[in-house]
């Protein structure tokens, strides 16, 4: 879905260098999930399952938030 290409892209390219090693893993996992699911957790139209209610969603979330 280009839209979250968008989304988790900038994201990426501006805090791969920062994330820690379970942030990565948790968004690895996030990755796994359907690109609906995805979208709909960081663009907040839905909350995210407790599995994915993790520092790293809620740094997506404010990143995205911004724009």
């Amino acid at each position: 879905m280009k839209e979250n290409d968008l989304l988790l892209g900038r994201f990426a390219r501006a805090n791969v260098k920062t994330l820690s090693d379970k942030d990565i893993e948790a968004f690895e996992a996030l990755l796994k999930e359907s690109d609906n699911d995805i979208y709909n957790w960081i663009t907040m139209r839905e909350p995210a399952p407790k599995n994915h209610t993790t520092p790293l969603m809620a740094a997506l979330i404010a990143f995205n938030s911004k724009e």
